[in-house]
Order: structure tokens, then sequence, then C-alpha cells
């Protein structure tokens, strides 16, 4: 029910639900890109709508907010890179990164308050999780980027070009939201980024994918971080439900195989657990048929872990060893970690509804005392 007393967010809708709401307010469905240009990427308020009558303004501005997460902090890298600490509804804040390079300029954001999959080596998935961010929380994060870094470019000397969802949570269990999410960032009337600039980042929730491969043609990266059943467990625990054979069962046939597109696989690299010889030789057998590059990630550590990151003239063996085999191999560089920004840091602050908190902290008192 629209009302004063409950006001619908524009963050919330994409081009779709735009022309559907500007429908039931008795506009004509053009004006539904309108309104989308001004408040994406003018950071219009509804009064600075120049080209709609004020008639309609009034209309819509009983009726509807223009409400992002808001910036309550924020840090800056050695590096260039900038993190931010974003308030989410009155309890609830998470993280999103910005990470500035020669030739682009990545978001990298978040999906969840918190993180339910539990991996191992991941400090997200320590603290915990909440809820569901809505579509307003998820683009609303790129909305506070593209408008705080054109405010201070003496600090900030890239533009948004690229939009990672590797940010906390897994966003493939919050796909109602996601998707409308990534349609913004694609549309020539909001972000216009390019299907190739938005990279959907998942743990491998198999029935999901399936979901995404018909609702959007975003690129796609896996967090394999394991080459057996028996290791990805341990590792990734969501493989329990959907292992590995399923796994590679869709990431084979993902994407129209004209297209030449390939899916980048993840995988983080732990001191003695995942990084052996006899596992570069698994993963070539596992990645065999699938269209795939992989990126290797030196492991960032956190209080409370029981890893390590391996040295890395082994990770430089390991690529070696995918790389002879044909995979195209790339080790990421390590970006925003002494501000706890890089891969795997992001913890933001939040009520925990699964007490995983709770329990890490007193398993470490336990083991110290």
């Amino acid at each position: 029910m629209m009302n004063a007393e409950n006001p619908i967010n524009l963050l919330d809708f994409d081009r779709v639900k735009m022309a559907e709401l500007m429908s039931q307010l008795g506009e004509k469905p053009f004006r539904a890109t309108q309104v989308l240009q001004w408040v994406h990427q003018y950071g219009a308020s509804i009064d600075e709508m120049s080209n709609l009558s004020k008639a309609f303004r009034q209309k819509l501005s009983e009726i509807a907010v223009i409400r992002p997460p808001e910036i309550i902090h924020e840090q800056i890298s050695s590096d260039g890179t900038c993190k931010w600490l974003m308030r989410i509804g009155e309890h609830d804040n998470v993280e999103t990164v910005f990470i500035p390079e020669d030739d682009r300029g990545t978001l990298c954001v978040s999906s969840q308050v918190g993180c339910a999959l539990n991996c191992s080596f991941c400090s997200t998935a320590t603290q915990g999780f909440s809820r569901n961010l809505s579509t307003a929380e998820i683009i609303g994060q790129v909305y506070q980027a593209v408008r705080r870094l054109s405010q201070d470019n003496k600090k900030h000397d890239r533009q948004v070009t690229n939009v990672v969802m590797m940010g906390m949570g897994e966003p493939l269990l919050n796909l109602d939201n996601v998707v409308p999410a990534l349609s913004l960032m694609m549309d020539d009337f909001a972000y216009g980024l390019s299907k190739r600039r938005v990279t959907l980042s998942t743990s491998g929730v198999v029935p999901n994918m399936y979901q995404l491969k018909e609702l959007s043609d975003v690129a796609l990266a896996v967090s394999l971080h394991a080459p057996n059943d028996e290791l990805r467990n341990e590792l990734v625990p969501v493989n329990k439900k959907y292992p590995l054979k399923e796994l590679m069962d869709i990431c084979r046939n993902y994407f129209d195989p004209n297209s030449r597109r390939r899916i980048t696989f993840e995988y983080v690299m732990l001191d003695g657990v995942n990084d052996q010889t006899k596992h570069a030789k698994e993963l070539i057998r596992l990645l065999e048929g699938v269209p795939a590059k992989v990126n290797l990630i030196p492991f960032n550590t956190f209080p409370g872990t029981k890893y390590q990151c391996t040295p890395r003239p082994l990770i430089e063996k390991f690529q070696k060893q995918l790389l002879a085999a044909g995979l195209n191999t790339t080790i990421r560089k390590t970006r925003g970690d002494d501000i706890d920004g890089a891969c795997g840091q992001l913890v933001g602050r939040f009520a925990d509804r699964t007490k995983r908190r709770e329990r890490m902290l007193k398993k470490i008192v336990v083991v110290s005392g």
C-alpha cells in the first residue's frame, strides 16, 4: 500500500518495476526511464526532476523517497583502496570496497548482512548472519560510491567501471533482490555497465545458478577453493549439499559455447591445505571441458583463523602447473589488506542471528586458556 506513512524507496525499482509504478500512478511508461535517470545518473531529489510536471512530482513525493544506505565510516588504504561502512536499517551495517586500478575502478558490493554459508577461511563467515539486503540496499551501495567518488577526486582518481558481487553474503541466496539490482547496474538509464563488467560470485548454490542463468546475463565467478569433495566439504560446507559433480555440470554448460565467455574459478591459497602438486593435478582434471579461468587468491589472515597464506614462490609454482595444462590462470593482487578490505576480510557490524560470533569467541577463549 503506497502512502505517506509508509513510503516506497525508488531505489528498489528496476526499469520494469518502475514502469509498473508509473502505470499505477496514471503516467506513461516512458516516465520510468526519466525517473531512473534522475535517481541513478544525476542523484536528484524528486523535487529536482525538472522534466516532470510539478503536479506529478508532488504526487510522487507523497508516496516515495530516495533512501540509500548511509556511509558512516570511510577508510583509505595505502594502495588507494577505499572501504565504506554503510548503515543498513536501524541495527546493521555492511562493508563496500572500491579498488582503483590503472584501467578500471572495481566496486565490491555486499548482498547480505553477514553470511550463512560458514566457509572456514572467510572472516565474514565467522561473523554470522542477520538478513538479506533489499534491492535498494544493494544498488544503494553503487549509488553512494558513485557520488562519493565524484565528490572527492583528490582521494579517488577513478570512477566505478566494474561491479563484483563479492562482498558480504551469498548473492544466490538473495536472488529476488539481487537480480533487479544487477539489472540497474547494466541499465543504460541507470549505471550502464556492460554485462562483462558486472560479476556475481557464488559458493555454488547449484539450483539458484540455473535460475540466474535464465534471469541475468552477468559474468559468473565460482568460489571453488578445493579440487575434491572431501577438502571442499571442509572449506566450503555448501559442497555437502551441492557436490562438485553437480557444480561442474552447470558450469560446463552455463554459457553458450559460441560466446567464448568463461567462468572465473576463485581459489584461495592456504598453506599446506590446498596448494600441493597433487591439488593442482586434481584441479586440472576437475576443470577439463569447462570454459574456465582460474584466479589464485593469496589468503588474507584475520583474528582466530587457523590458516596461513601459501608462500609466494609456491603460489607461482601452482600457477605454472595450471598454465602448462592450458588453464588461463592469474594471481590476484592483494588490495586493501591494511584496512581489512581484502578478499575474505569484510565483517561490518550487525546483529548475528546465527550466534556464530559468540560460539567462535568462546572457542578462542577455551583454546587460549
